[in-house]
């Protein structure tokens, strides 16, 4: 799910007079008339037998005789607006505060491509997986800058060991992902294979050499949060075991991955200052 950026130039000035608009009517009231009409107006005041009023429309004051208004229709109703306005309000305020909040996280995540997740208030940096290519005759570590050889049929892309090293214990972490360069990135899930974890499995054309690259992928929401950035988070809440955030060009043969486990009531490793929010 991507978010949008402010508006600039002619565009912003429009939104912002379009604002500047909707806050002026939003301070109007309606003065209703026993008949069922109403005056629209900045404000009024009620004397002992008139109610004087700034008409809107007119743009001057005015006085109705008090039996031809209806004060109470007219209150509930400015009242029930004026409710509505200020829980607008909240929801704006409140989103407000949440862009300021994402604004400021993302201005702490680091140049270097990589994988990022704030913990309490602190930044966490996860390690590079080291992937190895396996089939059933060899074992290698991938390359990401010269491709290994492949074998016709199935070669597995994995990581060592059965669990991660780099826990987690929020069911929907919401990651910030640096890319290295514009390439197919999101979550996938890890699955177990001779005692390791496999990440995206190749399967090769003999004739082609063609590379067709398959995993369990994790539906995600993402954001765009600055250059090569994104914030990405799963769609559903994740279920407990191992999971990794990959990137590569499809057909290439090249992949980079930041694996981690999710376990519920695991503690996170302690962050030093040094990689606190900056």
């Amino acid at each position: 799910m991507m978010r949008s950026f402010p508006l600039r130039g002619a565009a912003c000035l429009l939104v912002l007079l379009a604002f500047a608009a909707g806050i002026a009517l939003a301070a109007n009231q309606r003065l209703y008339l026993t008949d069922g009409s109403y005056h629209l107006v900045r404000e009024y005041q009620v004397l002992p037998d008139r109610v004087r009023f700034y008409s809107v429309e007119r743009s001057a004051w005015e006085e109705v005789p008090l039996d031809l208004i209806d004060l109470k229709k007219t209150r509930s109703v400015n009242q029930s607006a004026e409710e509505e306005r200020k829980q607008e309000q909240k929801m704006i305020d409140a989103e407000d505060a949440v862009e300021r909040r994402l604004r400021k996280e993302a201005q702490g995540i680091p140049a270097e491509p990589g994988v990022y997740l704030y913990e309490e208030g602190k930044l966490r940096t996860f390690p590079i997986a080291e992937l190895e290519v396996v089939t059933d005759r060899k074992r290698a570590i991938l390359k990401a800058i010269n491709p290994l050889p492949l074998t016709a049929g199935k070669n597995y892309v994995e990581v060592k060991g059965l669990r991660s090293a780099n826990v987690i214990s929020v069911a929907r972490p919401e990651f910030y992902f640096r890319l290295h360069r514009q390439q197919v990135f999101g979550f996938v899930k890890l699955t177990g294979h001779k005692g390791n974890r496999t990440v995206q499995i190749w399967e090769t054309i003999p004739v082609s050499k063609e590379v067709m690259e398959s995993q369990e992928n994790v539906e995600d929401f993402r954001r765009e949060a600055g250059p090569m950035l994104y914030q990405v988070w799963p769609r559903a809440a994740l279920e407990p075991g191992e999971y990794a955030l990959i990137t590569y060009s499809p057909g290439e043969s090249n992949i980079r991955a930041w694996d981690f486990g999710y376990y519920p009531g695991a503690k996170p490793p302690a962050v030093s200052e040094s990689k606190a929010r900056r």
